[in-house]
C-alpha cells in the first residue's frame, strides 16, 4: 500500500467518517447488548487500530476512553500471538476474530472481554477493528468479580487468552459455550458476545465502504496524517507550558488485605516541548487487588491528558511527545498473577495526580479532583425458580472545580463516559428498590468554584437473601483541591442489616456481607474537590447554595465565613 497526498479538506471529512464508524459499532452493541452495564452504561468502546503495531488510530466518542487507551495493548498482545504462531500471518484469514479478557498485557480487568477482527482489503493487512465490553461475571470467588479480598488473579475470575471465536467467518462454539460456562450470567455474556461480533461486522461493512469510495491508499495515508497531526499539537501545547518539575502524591484507603493506605506519586516534568511522567516513588505490586498492569496505567495518564489537551484528536499521537517512567513490579507495573480487578480505583489516583501537578504548572488547565471512586457493587442470589440472579452497578459522585466554573453534581468517573444505569432498569431486572437516591449537600470542596457534588444512595433487598460485596475508595482520603481548593467529603459505605448502618473495617471494601429481606445497602458518594482559595467564592453564590440546598448554613460559614443569608 502506497501513500497518498491528501488535502485539508479531504482529511477533515476523512476524519469524520472513521470516527463515524467506530461511533456506529459503539451504538450497536449498546443497542443490543444484553447486561446493562452495556446496554446502559455504556461501560464499552470501539476503534481502529494500526496493522503492525495496534496503535490508536480512531476512538468511538461515546465509548470508555480507558478503554482505547488499553486496547492498544490489547490488539498488539493479539498481533504478537500471531507473530509467535508456528503459522505466523500465514494463519490469519479474513473474517476472524479473537477474543480474550487478559488484564496484563489487554489492560484493565477480567470482567472486560476484548474481541478484535483483524480487516483485510485485497488480500492485505489494513487495521485491526477491536470490541471491549463490561461482562457480568466471569466466574472467580464473587459475583460480578469485584472481590476486595483477592491475592490472585484466579480469585477474581478466569483469565481467557487470546482465542478464535472465528475463523474465516465460521463462529467457534466450543468457545462460546466456554466464556459462557464460566459466568454466573450465562445468557447476558451470550447476548454480549454475539452483540460485540455483530459491532465488528457493522465496523467492517462500513470500512469496506469508506476504502471502495476512497481507495485503500488514501485511507492508510489519512490514518498516518491524523496521527502526525495529533502529536504535533501536543508538542505545541506542552511548548506553551512553563519548564520545571512538579510533583504530587494520593493515596488509595488500603488494599483491602491490609489496612494501610497506599501512595501513588508522580514527578511530572516539562522540558520544551516534550512532558515526562515519572511514577518511580510509587511503590511496589500490593498483596491486594489494586495494582494495575502497565497497559492500564499508560491508558490512565492518556486519558488524563486528553482532559487537559482537549482539543487533541483522539489517537496514538497524543503521547507522542509523552514520557511515562514506571518501575518494573510496581503498582503500576503488575503482572500475573497479580490481582487487578479494582483497577478502576487506582487509575483515577494517577489522573488526579497529574491533574494536580498540570495545576502547578498552570492552574488555567486543569481541575480539582473528582469524586475518585466507581462504588462498585455486586448483590447476589437466587430467584423463587432456582435461576441465580447477579446486579453489580457502579456510583456516581462530584466533579472537581475548574477555572470556568463549578464542578458537575453526580456526574460520571472521569477514566470513562459511562452512565450510572437507571434506577427503573434495576429495579425490573433485580429484586430490589431505591428507596433514596439524592444529591448529598456538604459533599463539594469548598473553593472559589465548588466541586460537584456526591449523592446519597440507599438500596432495599427485596428477595429472601443475598449476599453484598464492594469495592470502592476514599474512604480516608478524600478528593484534593487544586490551586487553593479544599478537598470534598469522603466516601461511606454501610449496610444495614437490623441495627443500624455498619461501616466495614475496610471502610469501602467488603465481601460477603449476608441481607435479608428489608436489609439495606447505604452508598454516599464523595464530591469534587474544590478550585481556587474558598475566601475568594462569590457570596451571591453561597447564597445560591444554600438556597438549593447544595450547602447546609453552619457548612457554608464554616468554609467561607458566611450562611448565605441574602
Amino acid at each position: 500500500m502506497g501513500s497518498t497526498e491528501l488535502d485539508p479538506v479531504t482529511l477533515a471529512v476523512l476524519s469524520g467518517r472513521l470516527s463515524q464508524i467506530a461511533d456506529e459499532m459503539d451504538a450497536t452493541l449498546f443497542r443490543s447488548a444484553f447486561n446493562p452495564i452495556i446496554a446502559e452504561a455504556h461501560d464499552a468502546c470501539h476503534g481502529l487500530y494500526d496493522a503492525a503495531s495496534g496503535a490508536t488510530l480512531v476512538q468511538g466518542r461515546s465509548g470508555l476512553p480507558v478503554f482505547v487507551g488499553s486496547m492498544a495493548g490489547a490488539v498488539a498482545l493479539v498481533i504478537d500471538k500471531i507473530a509467535d504462531s508456528a503459522d505466523g500471518p500465514q494463519q490469519l484469514r479474513d473474517g476472524d476474530v479473537y477474543v480474550f479478557n487478559d488484564p496484563y498485557r489487554g489492560g484493565t480487568h477480567l470482567n472486560d472481554m476484548k474481541l478484535v477482527r483483524p480487516f483485510f482489503w485485497d488480500g492485505q493487512l489494513v487495521c485491526h477493528l477491536a470490541s471491549v465490553g463490561h461482562f457480568t461475571d466471569v466466574g472467580g470467588a464473587v459475583p460480578g468479580n469485584y472481590n476486595p479480598t483477592a491475592t490472585e488473579s484466579s480469585q477474581e475470575g478466569v483469565l481467557i487468552p487470546p482465542v478464535k471465536l472465528r475463523r474465516a467467518g465460521e463462529l467457534v462454539t466450543d468457545v462460546v459455550d466456554v466464556i459462557c460456562a464460566i459466568s454466573r450470567a450465562p445468557v447476558n455474556a451470550y447476548g454480549d458476545l454475539h452483540a460485540q461480533l455483530n459491532a465488528l461486522d457493522l465496523g467492517h461493512a462500513r470500512l469496506t465502504e469508506l476504502i471502495t469510495e476512497y481507495g485503500v491508499d488514501t485511507i492508510t495515508s489519512a490514518f498516518d496524517e491524523l496521527s502526525t497531526r495529533s502529536a504535533r499539537l501536543m508538542r505545541s501545547l506542552i511548548d506553551e507550558l512553563p519548564d520545571g518539575t512538579y510533583s504530587a502524591v494520593d493515596h488509595l484507603d488500603n488494599d483491602g488485605i491490609t489496612d494501610e493506605p497506599i501512595p501513588v506519586s508522580l514527578d511530572l516534568t516539562i522540558h520544551g516541548d516534550e512532558l515526562r511522567l515519572d511514577f518511580g516513588r510509587t511503590g511496589p505490586a500490593a498483596q491486594g487487588p489494586i495494582s494495575i498492569s502497565r497497559t492500564t496505567a499508560e491508558a490512565a495518564c492518556y486519558v488524563a491528558l486528553k482532559h487537559i489537551f482537549r482539543d487533541v484528536p483522539a489517537n496514538s499521537g497524543c503521547l507522542e511527545p509523552v514520557e511515562i517512567l514506571i518501575p518494573e513490579a510496581s503498582l503500576l507495573a503488575a503482572s500475573h498473577p497479580r490481582p487487578v480487578g479494582g483497577y478502576t480505583e487506582t487509575i483515577l489516583r494517577v489522573m488526579d495526580v497529574i491533574f494536580r501537578c498540570l495545576a502547578q504548572a498552570d492552574p488555567e488547565i486543569s481541575n480539582g479532583c473528582s469524586y475518585g471512586t466507581i462504588n462498585a457493587l455486586s448483590l447476589a442470589g437466587v430467584r423463587e425458580n432456582g435461576d441465580p440472579w447477579v446486579m453489580f452497578t457502579f456510583y456516581g459522585g462530584g466533579l472537581g472545580g475548574n477555572p470556568d466554573g463549578d464542578g458537575l453534581n453526580h456526574g460520571n468517573a472521569p477514566l470513562s463516559t459511562a452512565t450510572i444505569p437507571p434506577v427503573e432498569i434495576l429495579e425490573a431486572a433485580y429484586p430490589v428498590a431505591f428507596r433514596r437516591w439524592a444529591l448529598r449537600p456538604d459533599s463539594g470542596g469548598p473553593g472559589r468554584h465548588r466541586g460537584g457534588l456526591g449523592a446519597e444512595y440507599e438500596i432495599e433487598l427485596l428477595a429472601e437473601r443475598a449476599d453484598a460485596f464492594a469495592f470502592g475508595d476514599r474512604g480516608r482520603f478524600p478528593p484534593p483541591g487544586v490551586a487553593g481548593g479544599e478537598p470534598a467529603a469522603a466516601n461511606v459505605i454501610a449496610f444495614d442489616t437490623g441495627e443500624g448502618p455498619e461501616t466495614p473495617p475496610m471502610t469501602s471494601k467488603a465481601v460477603g456481607i449476608e441481607l435479608r429481606r428489608g436489609d439495606t445497602v447505604h452508598i454516599s458518594s464523595p464530591g469534587g474537590g474544590g478550585y481556587g482559595p474558598p475566601d475568594q467564592r462569590d457570596p451571591d453564590a453561597v447564597a445560591a447554595d444554600v438556597e438549593l440546598g447544595y450547602e447546609t448554613p453552619d457548612h457554608a460559614r464554616a468554609a467561607y465565613g458566611t450562611d448565605g443569608d441574602r
